[in-house]
């Protein structure tokens, strides 16, 4: 590893600090790339690279991982919504329900009391939310965005075809060509 990207990896763990610190403020990508001294193009670029999600990403698991927490204490979902930081209760629960798999409150009416024995340092790791790629909006059925560009392949995986891919879409029903009328001489 070369020492610029040694001081890149310093300087985006400043900006995950930060948003493990202040999850519940409003925070950008701007922002988050200010911490990490970075244009915020390159910041997104390279904490993709070094921790396989967006910034965005990383910022709303935390937030959930938190709201799991207040949940499992008996907090109203409205009241988690806004003291995790989130602005939009459509929103946070879509998110927590794409996440954990369940809505808010269907995870806050679960019995939590074999967690009470458990330290709050082991309980945080073992209940984390975990974002893998099966976790992806699609296949949770959450929203129903452009479902014509989800392909799944034979392996199981999924992958959203890019605009680029578009000729794909031409070669399964082509549209017939106007066919030429008669020419007509002068």
């Amino acid at each position: 590893m070369t020492p610029e990207e040694l001081a890149d990896l310093a300087h985006l763990r400043r900006a995950r600090d930060l948003m493990d610190r202040d999850y519940a403020q409003p925070l950008d990508v701007p922002a988050m790339a200010r911490a990490a001294l970075m244009s915020p193009a390159h910041f997104s670029r390279t904490f993709r690279a070094a921790y396989g999600e967006t910034p965005y990403s990383y910022l709303m698991t935390r937030r959930i991982e938190r709201a799991k927490a207040l949940l499992r204490q008996g907090m109203s979902v409205t009241d988690t919504c806004v003291t995790v930081g989130c602005t939009s209760l459509g929103s946070f629960s879509s998110r927590f329900t794409e996440i954990v798999g369940e809505t808010p409150s269907a995870y806050r009416a679960h019995d939590h009391r074999h967690l009470e024995a458990v330290p709050s340092c082991v309980s945080k790791v073992a209940t984390r939310p975990k974002r893998t790629r099966a976790t992806s909006a699609a296949e949770a059925g959450v929203r129903a965005a452009a479902p014509s560009r989800i392909e799944e392949a034979s392996d199981g995986s999924v992958r959203l075809r890019s605009s680029h891919d578009s000729h794909r879409d031409h070669d399964v029903h082509p549209r017939p060509r106007p066919r030429p009328g008669p020419r007509l001489l002068p």
